[in-house]
């Protein structure tokens, strides 16, 4: 297992600046993050400008983890792959076809997105779109030796009521999508606010687990007693404000690291553990930003065997 962090938290950084950060901090490996210009939209970056991916570019990025003794784990593209505007579901998929692209030429084993969904249509109409949606994408992923990696994000500020925006959130989900060919980029934290215990949901598919995320989360009980499962509903200028719940780096929420990862290990998972870095207390500038990749490291370096 080897521990990592997701570009996406360094927007203005380029990918040399981030390296070598990460190198000087012991960092292993970079999920890469590999969205279009997206302009403010936060949590995304263009470390990787997949629409122009060609050779010059494979030997330039090469070079920057080659020379650092870093590993790309993964490409970086979350977004909504079943969105209700057929031009922008139609960029979404290209895109994700250009990022899966890029990874066979740098022999980069997965790319991650979401299923995304239409929020005008039932989760059973949904489904049956994503299978029709994914099928070629996963017959292209599998063409190029690269595997399609779905993070389990609820992604509820996608959909208008604050209901769950990426049919990917549950292990019932989560056997569905790997029916299809699709595969996990596990997030503990989402489990946590969802009800699910992340440790025990997660024994049965570490087989189907290419790659995993280390975000946690900080629960505010008092308050879900106001609002419940779903958040705000009369004040909710912020469609990401829930109201009771909000990510932390590992260390600072409720995930047992501690024990999440002894069960990785006795699973057989020897992917990368990257951070994603989503604190709203150590965010903001790049200064917070890294200090709260520095909280991550410290715990999480302890339990992975170097």
């Amino acid at each position: 297992m080897k521990l990592g962090f997701l570009t996406a938290c360094l927007p203005k950084l380029s990918l040399e600046e981030i390296a070598d950060w990460a190198k000087n901090k012991g960092y292993e490996s970079l999920e890469v993050a590999a969205w279009p210009d997206l302009g403010d939209r936060p949590f995304v970056a263009t470390h990787l400008n997949v629409e122009t991916f060609g050779s010059q570019d494979v030997q330039r990025v090469r070079n920057i983890f080659d020379s650092r003794g870093l590993e790309l784990s993964s490409i970086a593209f979350y977004d909504n792959n079943l969105h209700p505007d057929t031009d922008q579901r139609n960029a979404i998929n290209q895109h994700v076809v250009r990022c899966i692209d890029a990874a066979a030429l740098l022999g980069v084993k997965s790319v991650g997105t979401f299923i995304g969904r239409d929020w005008n249509k039932s989760v059973a109409e949904n489904l049956k779109m994503a299978e029709k949606v994914f099928a070629p994408l996963i017959a292209h992923a599998t063409r190029q030796n690269v595997k399609i990696v779905i993070e389990n994000c609820v992604m509820e500020g996608w959909h208008p009521d604050g209901y769950p925006g990426n049919l990917a959130y549950s292990p019932e989900l989560w056997e569905w999508m790997f029916g299809l060919g699709l595969y996990l980029n596990y997030d503990p934290s989402h489990l946590v606010w969802m009800g699910i215990d992340p440790i025990e949901a997660v024994k049965p598919y570490l087989d189907r687990i290419v790659h995993a995320q280390a975000k946690d989360i900080e629960i505010f009980p008092e308050r879900r007693n106001r609002y419940g499962y779903p958040g705000k509903s009369v004040n909710r200028e912020d469609p990401w404000d829930v109201g009771w719940w909000r990510y932390r780096v590992p260390g600072l929420g409720e995930v047992n690291w501690r024990k999440l990862i002894d069960v990785m290990y006795e699973g057989g998972f020897n992917g990368t553990l990257s951070v994603e870095h989503e604190d709203p207390i150590w965010g903001g500038n790049e200064a917070n930003v890294k200090v709260g990749l520095e909280i991550a490291y410290s715990t999480l370096r302890p339990l992975i065997v170097k």
